[in-house]
């Protein structure tokens, strides 16, 4: 399976929001959106936020891509992931990400 590693070590390949973006499709749009809105409490989420092709490649972003703290703290340092810090596993900015996606931690690591 094709892997793109996020800054924080997620994998945009299988997100549903680059999928949605890659493929146009509006249905998995809505669908997103809706899920979204619950698992990170953006109550005003709509389809048309839906649109990204991956933090570290090129195209469109998500809304929040420009002030991510994650990859702003990452890109700052002159990373191209979180898994180039030494204090990774450390780290109270990214830490919130591996507690809801372990395979993150995993990825990044494996960057390495």
């Amino acid at each position: 399976m094709e892997k793109i590693i996020s800054c924080c070590g997620l994998n945009c390949a299988t997100c549903e929001a680059r999928i949605a973006t890659i493929n146009n499709d509006e249905e998995l749009r809505k669908s997103t959106a809706e899920k979204w809105k619950t698992t990170y409490n953006v109550p005003d989420m709509s389809p048309e936020m839906i649109n990204c092709t991956g933090c570290r490649e090129e195209g469109v972003k998500i809304g929040h891509w420009g002030m991510c703290q994650i990859r702003l703290c990452a890109t700052g340092k002159g990373f191209k992931t979180c898994g180039e810090c030494k204090d990774l596993e450390e780290c109270n900015i990214i830490s919130g990400v591996f507690k809801f996606s372990p395979e993150a931690l995993a990825n990044l690591k494996a960057l390495n």
